[in-house]
């Protein structure tokens, strides 16, 4: 399961929870919604189960690690009714999210594989020196791929004066940057273990940008609870396009080709029957 946020930018000010706050990216005060998902990945399909519009800055404190908490603890009960335990399913997370009770309360919630990226100001000490994240990226010999691993990387272990000791798994994303996981999980493992969990991460990241440039959410100008009402109506047609492209027709079309299939050739009706053998009421 991964976790991220997304900030839509929105300018209505009576539409619901839409807050200012500073973008570093535009350099000057903005307003907008900040969407926190929870999406599981099953054979490079991005399954959204939980989505929370959380303030970026408000009259109150707001915690997203208290938001993500709440989440989480709903999904699991919610699972456990139907007989499925998804504490065994691993957690990714951006550096956002990285503390040591947050660790905590994740452990303490059941879920026991965590994989979360690291900040570069983190001072790690390995093999006896000490020194910051962005030292060592550039200190370590990364490997050349190996099985289970297509990228140079390096599985090492250090110590941190708040996490204790943890695994770290330097690797390169591109010719020029490195990066750093951190294993927050009750157990051990290996490198190629750590590396097949986060490479599913960046599917959250396509999710996102399904949603805004195919889906366009934000267009959604509903008031009140109307807000998460458009939001399912989003997340629906979102979900009816990955079912077709299980369907010979549109097995080949990306979701893109597919809604412009579907808004140029085809009745709703025609295609839900058509497709899904089932009587539906399209309006």
């Amino acid at each position: 399961m991964s976790i991220d946020n997304s900030v839509i930018d929105r300018f209505g000010k009576l539409l619901r929870c839409t807050w200012s706050w500073y973008s570093g990216r535009c350099h000057k005060v903005i307003r907008g919604q900040d969407l926190l998902g929870i999406v599981l990945t099953i054979n490079k399909i991005a399954l959204p189960l939980h989505l929370l519009f959380c303030s970026k800055q408000g009259r109150y404190n707001t915690n997203k690690a208290d938001v993500l908490i709440f989440m989480l603890s709903r999904l699991k009960a919610a699972f456990e009714r139907e007989g499925i335990d998804i504490t065994q399913i691993p957690l990714t997370m951006d550096s956002w999210f990285v503390s040591q009770p947050l660790r905590q309360r994740l452990h303490h919630l059941g879920f026991t594989k965590i994989i979360i990226a690291g900040k570069s100001n983190y001072t790690f000490t390995i093999d006896g020196k000490k020194q910051d994240a962005s030292q060592w990226k550039k200190a370590l010999v990364l490997h050349a791929p190996t099985w289970g691993i297509d990228v140079p990387a390096c599985r090492v272990q250090g110590h941190n004066p708040t996490f204790g000791s943890i695994t770290l798994f330097f690797f390169q994303k591109s010719t020029t940057r490195s990066y750093y996981l951190m294993n927050f999980s009750q157990v051990s493992m290996r490198g190629a273990e750590i590396w097949h969990i986060w490479k599913q991460h960046h599917l959250i990241e396509c999710f996102w940008k399904i949603l805004k440039s195919i889906f366009h959410i934000r267009a959604m100008q509903l008031q009140g609870h109307g807000l998460y009402t458009a939001l399912l109506i989003k997340v629906l047609a979102y979900l009816l396009a990955i079912r077709l492209q299980a369907h010979r027709p549109f097995s080949t079309l990306t979701i893109t080709q597919i809604m412009r299939t579907l808004s140029r050739d085809h009745d709703l009706r025609t295609l839900l029957t058509e497709h899904f053998h089932l009587p539906f009421l399209a309006t």
